[in-house]
């Protein structure tokens, strides 16, 4: 894979303290709840596409504490936050009530992105071009990936699975901490309703003054503001403006170019031969999971709920229904790793079928019924 992550142009830091100190946006508890690895993402008005109620459903109300809805607050100094006790008070500063339904990861330290440096993007597949992203962060300050949710329900796009399990975020982020100083970038989501109908400069403006964050990474085909009507450079100048430090880092290419007869440039026009997400769910439809785990710099977990799952002596059924993310295609699998609730299990052989996942453990010593009791999820590592 070749690698990208020149730093193109950048806009100098000027109005803002050289360094701004971190502190909780929320107070902490003397006993915070303990937390399961997994985060909760609650739709506006209750509603949600199939996949998402998958989601919430079987891996995100598992664990309510890390992200956290902070509602609009008029006239009143406190704000509902739910955690893993349920509903909560929570007194917030009238800048944090300006926060208009952000939808916020906090961390189990309960720090935010203030005076952090934010990568900008979707961040679907958390591919190999998102990590240079957040490696160039790393190297200005405290990286942090602002991610949007909800575009599809939004815009009335197709719905259909993530890449990454919503659950499986966070070990993805971890694992890309020694590229970034030993640190762990932490994720912060809003809602993309709430940013739709801001100009580039009602954007830049609300990173500067309601998230207080220090400087912006993004790539160089980046758009933003209303029907994407900004441009890298103009992130530029408007980040000169406000005194905030901005990065635009060149693509990263893929070296292989699998094009598989021109198909990634009728999916999408954009394409030049960068690494993309797009490339990634197309790589998975033709059952590449190779060329997969090339463009994510790791391979592809695929994680199933055991909401549901049937078991024979070395064998393990769990129906299509329990996915939380995009399967590679149907078909036979050879060279698996099986992980329980992250707990590698070892090796095995995957049939997915129009129906099933089928596993079967190639070490007989074991017992898929001991193996699933009292666990919540199982990874498949493909590849």
């Amino acid at each position: 894979m070749e690698r990208g992550g020149t730093v193109l142009q950048s806009a100098p830091q000027t109005a803002r303290p050289p360094s701004i100190p971190r502190w909780p946006l929320f107070p902490r508890s003397h006993n915070p709840p303990r937390s399961t690895g997994c985060g909760v993402a609650r739709l506006r008005h209750g509603r949600c596409t199939p996949w998402v109620a998958e989601q919430l459903r079987y891996c995100c109300c598992l664990n309510k504490k890390r992200y956290l809805l902070v509602h609009k607050v008029v006239q009143h100094s406190m704000a509902r936050v739910f955690s893993s006790g349920g509903p909560q008070e929570t007194n917030l500063g009238s800048e944090e009530m300006r926060k208009d339904n952000f939808l916020i990861d906090c961390g189990s330290d309960q720090e935010c992105v203030l005076g952090g440096i934010v990568a900008l993007g979707k961040f679907d597949a958390l591919h190999t071009g998102h990590r240079e992203l957040v490696i160039q962060a790393s190297k200005a300050g405290t990286p942090f990936l602002l991610s949007f949710v909800g575009i599809a329900e939004v815009l009335g796009w197709e719905s259909r699975p993530p890449i990454v399990a919503q659950c499986d975020r966070k070990r993805v982020l971890s694992s890309w901490a020694p590229y970034c100083g030993n640190e762990v970038p932490l994720e912060y989501q809003v809602q993309f309703s709430v940013v739709r109908h801001l100009t580039p400069r009602q954007f830049v403006e609300k990173l500067s003054k309601e998230l207080k964050v220090s400087g912006v990474v993004a790539g160089q085909n980046y758009r933003f503001g209303y029907k994407a009507s900004g441009d890298a450079s103009e992130l530029v100048r408007l980040c000169k403006e406000y005194g905030l430090a901005a990065f635009i880092v060149s693509p990263v290419m893929d070296k292989n170019q699998r094009s598989y007869n021109g198909a990634y440039r009728s999916i999408n026009s954009s394409d030049k031969g960068q690494v993309s997400s797009t490339r990634v769910r197309h790589a998975l439809a033709m059952g590449d999971v190779d060329y997969v785990a090339e463009l994510l710099g790791r391979k592809h977990r695929l994680v199933l709920s055991l909401d549901k799952q049937f078991y024979s002596q070395k064998r393990i059924l769990v129906p299509r229904s329990c996915m939380l993310n995009q399967p590679p295609k149907d078909g036979a699998y050879y060279n698996c790793t099986v992980l329980v609730d992250d707990k590698l299990i070892g090796p095995a052989s995957v049939v997915i079928d129009t129906e099933n996942i089928n596993i079967e453990l190639d070490d007989e010593s074991l017992e898929a019924q001991d193996i699933t009791l009292d666990h919540q999820f199982i990874g498949i590592e493909f590849g």
